[in-house]
């Protein structure tokens, strides 16, 4: 999506002399992100629309008065919600724009000032902006020179000091996108020209990193911002950082980044002597799990500071209870620390156990939120999650109010294990907030006397893929009583309308035909019952033996999908496969004791439904 281009600079533009003591045009738009401009979370413009704050705003002091400190996930100030609002104020061809800011958290996309969408093939607009190590200038415009209609990210050489006060001025004139570091030429490219090309919905936005799938709030001061709809030159440029180069000369002043849990603790991947504890916070901190067999936790494990925190805890008995609490400090003395909770860890092949199916909770932590308290008060030895844990993965807000909050108390004391469903967007946010074996989006767990075998439907399963040859070979190779495969896709589902609108015509696929390479896997090697999700509806099938059903000797088929997405409806009439049927949001609950398994499906009243006993 994102291109870096490090570009040389060279000196093309002819200097012109300042001819009056009016030292250039006025702005369209002119901030000074101050405190005298800022009441009741409005930033009060000079020029162009005014500013809404979505954080309590905090100032920090400077030689020439003060600035705002952006700070906090939910940092940022709007500045218009939509083209229409914006249009008057931003340029459509030449273009010039001066800001004073410091950068106190380095991140991969960081925003100053910007309209966009960065989203594959629908790059549209330009932001001001840093990453790591340097900072940027992004734009897109009708006459690319590839011609692809992509944005192109325009990198400086300068390496920023995290809190100081940098003068960033990115100036296009129709054919040349320059980028200054206070007042210094640094970029000069003639890859984009054209007019400015904007999107048609966007939101024009300061101190964010901002789109319609990321969200990046900037973590630093704002100090003043113009925007002017025409090209500067470089000595205009040069004199505009000399009117206050004194905030450029003073020593760093990095702010603590605001500290805050993000996400309280939760578990994952347990095996008879390990069980991971993950936590995160907003600010890097400490990552120290006390624990041990009685509330007092006596035992410690500490490792590097982070902020998505990953503790392993070794050396565990099994299918023992253990007390964890978590405790986090950062650099300037901030503190979190958990409550206490428990876990077990996994049993031997010869204790029962009992574990919850759960499938497309997405965003509606209402109703996973109760799933989460009936399927707790099982106490299940853990969860399996068949896919779309969220609404958008990119969207890390749906991760921090809908997944996390949904499934508690439940991942509070037993881990989840998650399949990506096609909601996920294969997002980073799901790799940073799991922790599975490589490569992660497919893998094998055991516990008791099962198997699982994980897999990602949304990418290649057909026969000769990685995936594919990796599930034969682990399948070929297990020797578990019971063998469970899940994966998001369904290859069997009455569905009404997901494979063909089978109100409207007779003809459709009946389940996902990508995944349906892999059926005949499941009856080589004797697989007992595929967990699916994606179809928000319950739906268990007969065993399946070579498209028939059959009365033994084959797999069972599961769909799951009642977590909390929006509920589907079944198929006007039955399929051959289809035991039971039925619209409405659930869960699941699988007990084993050697060769019994009981399957158990309940209501979101906690009324049972259906039922199923398999014996070995």
């Amino acid at each position: 999506m994102h291109r870096l281009i490090a570009l040389t600079a060279y000196f093309a533009i002819t200097f012109t002399s300042l001819t009056s003591a009016h030292e250039g045009p006025d702005p369209i738009s002119h901030w000074y992100v101050q405190s005298k401009y800022v009441t009741d979370n409005t930033l009060k413009s000079r020029l162009g629309p005014n500013g809404q704050l979505s954080f309590t705003p905090r100032f920090v002091t400077d030689s020439g008065g003060d600035a705002l400190i952006f700070e906090g996930r939910n940092a940022g100030c709007i500045l218009a919600k939509d083209l229409k609002t914006a249009s008057p104020f931003l340029p459509k061809r030449e273009i010039t724009i001066s800001a004073w800011f410091s950068i106190d958290t380095r991140q991969k996309w960081g925003g100053i000032l910007g309209f966009i969408q960065d989203n594959g093939e629908r790059e549209k607009g330009w932001v001001l902006g840093y990453d790591q190590t340097t900072f940027y200038y992004a734009l897109a415009t009708t006459g690319a020179d590839d011609g692809d209609g992509k944005m192109t990210y325009f990198k400086a050489k300068t390496e920023y000091q995290l809190g100081k006060l940098y003068h960033l001025t990115a100036v296009f004139d129709g054919k040349t996108t320059e980028l200054y570091i206070n007042g210094i030429k640094e970029v000069s490219s003639g890859q984009q020209h054209g007019d400015i090309d904007y999107p048609k919905s966007a939101i024009y936005s300061m101190g964010l990193y901002l789109d319609s799938d990321e969200r990046y709030p900037h973590h630093g001061r704002i100090r003043e911002i113009k925007v002017y709809d025409n090209a500067a030159k470089a000595e205009w440029v040069a004199q505009e950082f000399a009117h206050h180069r004194m905030l450029a000369q003073e020593d760093a002043n990095p702010q603590e980044p605001n500290f805050e849990l993000l996400v309280a603790p939760y578990l994952q991947f347990a095996t008879q002597t390990t069980m991971t504890v993950m936590w995160d916070t907003s600010a890097t901190s400490t990552s120290v799990v006390h624990y041990g067999e009685t509330s007092q936790c006596l035992n410690s494990v500490e490792v590097n500071p982070s902020r998505i925190h990953e503790v392993v805890l070794k050396d565990l008995k099994p299918n023992t209870q253990y007390f964890y609490r978590v405790e986090s400090k950062t650099p300037g003395g901030k503190h979190y620390e958990s409550e206490v909770a428990t876990f077990r860890t996994a049993v031997d092949t010869d204790t029962p156990y009992a574990f919850a199916v759960i499938s497309d909770t997405q965003g509606n932590p209402a109703v996973s939120g109760q799933i989460a308290q009936l399927a707790w008060q099982q106490r299940p030895s853990f969860v399996l999650h068949a896919g779309d844990l969220v609404s958008t993965g990119s969207d890390h807000n749906h991760w921090l109010e809908h997944f996390f909050p949904g499934m508690r108390p439940l991942i509070n004391h037993v881990p989840f294990y998650p399949v990506l469903g096609n909601h996920e967007q294969n997002a980073e946010h799901y790799y940073n907030y799991v922790s599975l074996p490589d490569p992660e989006y497919y893998y094998t767990f055991t516990y008791g006397n099962c198997q699982f075998f994980m897999i990602d439907t949304n990418q290649k399963v057909e026969p000769g893929s990685e995936q594919y040859k990796w599930l034969e070979q682990s399948l070929a190779a297990s020797n578990a009583k019971w063998k469970f495969v899940c994966h998001h896709h369904p290859p069997y589902s009455s569905d009404e309308n997901d494979y063909g609108n089978l109100w409207k015509t007779n003809k459709g696929t009946q389940g996902d035909l990508r995944a349906r390479q892999l059926v005949p896997l499941y009856e080589q090697h004797g697989v007992d019952i595929v967990w699916n999700g994606h179809i928000h509806s319950y739906e268990r099938t007969w065993r399946i033996r070579k498209g028939k059903a059959v009365e033994a000797d084959a797999p069972f088929y599961m769909i799951t999908g009642g977590g909390g997405g929006g509920l589907e409806t079944p198929a006007p009439s039955r399929p051959f496969f289809q035991n039971n049927v039925r619209r409405g949001h659930h869960y699941v609950m699988v007990h084993i004791n050697g060769g019994t398994l009981e399957l158990k499906s309940y209501t979101l009243n906690d009324r049972l439904f259906d039922q199923l006993q398999i014996k070995k």
